[in-house]
């Protein structure tokens, strides 16, 4: 959104990244793009903060309702108004994340793009969303896992299950040069997938298809996956366990993230009675991220 008269700005913090997400799925579905342009990233004390630039005045009152019924009524009170100098603040925004590196991969935006050193495969995320860039612990967390996995064994039937912005599904395919299977429950993030896969040349090779769980018909006919790649949260994870175990081929491998530390124990437990046991365990910023493998 690039506007030449005045931005008109909203900023808040909240407390973690699933409360964000949640108060940026609210606005969006209310304010379209053109109209407002949302960006959300996570600060170093782990809260999150979430700003929204305005082309014309918003209605101040319908922002805090929004905000109130996604994350309560003292964040939406603590909500700041002002007006600011015209800018491109979704590219402003991008402008601000630095390159992420995890192991042979790099996330970075358009203007790192030529900065990548040439033994790094880099991923090049242009999302107006913090969400699935590489800046958060638990995508960097798979990114390692992948990254370990790939030096010791090439997986041919990959799925990343919650594929969000794509990322991890751009990363598979750039190290394999083999087609991979992407999922998301969200039809704006499938699209934010493929169009993230197109202009990382590998849209020939990522499939980005809306699917609840393992019930679409694209995963029977993918099956038995040897890599699966799932980061969303605990409770998701759990409760796909059974199905995952059913599409798994023998000794397959499963990288799962998304979930506080605290977490972890009862996720590998739900797995473990699926016969799949923990192999890795990497622990980033309050967040883990596990290996697993299919041993019955």
């Amino acid at each position: 959104m690039t506007s030449l008269g005045p931005t008109h700005r909203v900023h808040f913090a909240v407390g973690d990244e699933h409360t964000a997400k949640g108060v940026v799925d609210a606005l969006t579905e209310v304010f379209f793009e053109g109209q407002a342009a949302i960006a959300a990233f996570e600060r170093p004390d782990g809260r999150w903060d979430v700003t929204v630039h305005f082309g014309e005045p918003p209605d101040q009152r319908l922002v805090r309702e929004l905000v109130a019924n996604a994350a309560g009524a003292e964040i939406a009170a603590g909500i700041g108004f002002d007006t600011i100098e015209a800018k491109d603040w979704v590219k402003a925004s991008l402008e601000d994340l630095v390159p992420v590196p995890a192991g042979r991969f790099v996330v970075h935006g358009q203007h790192h793009r030529d900065r990548i050193p040439p033994n790094k495969l880099g991923v090049e995320i242009e999302a107006a969303l913090a969400f699935g860039t590489g800046h958060h612990g638990t995508t960097r967390g798979c990114l390692l896992l992948l990254d370990h996995v790939l030096k010791a064994w090439r997986p041919r039937r990959v799925l990343d299950l919650g594929t969000g912005t794509g990322v991890l599904a751009i990363a598979a395919a750039k190290a394999l040069h083999e087609k991979i299977l992407a999922s998301d429950i969200d039809p704006p993030s499938v699209q934010v997938a493929r169009d993230n896969a197109r202009l990382n040349v590998s849209g020939h090779l990522v499939r980005a298809v809306r699917a609840t769980g393992f019930s679409a018909p694209q995963f029977a006919q993918a099956a038995p996956f040897d890599l699966v790649l799932a980061n969303i949260l605990a409770n998701p994870l759990r409760q796909l366990a059974g199905p995952m175990a059913r599409h798994l081929a023998p000794s397959a491998l499963v990288i799962l993230s998304g979930l506080l530390t605290h977490q972890a124990p009862a996720v590998i437990a739900a797995y473990r009675a699926r016969g799949l046991v923990p192999v890795r365990h990497l622990r980033i910023e309050g967040w883990s991220s596990l290996l697993l493998r299919k041993v019955n």
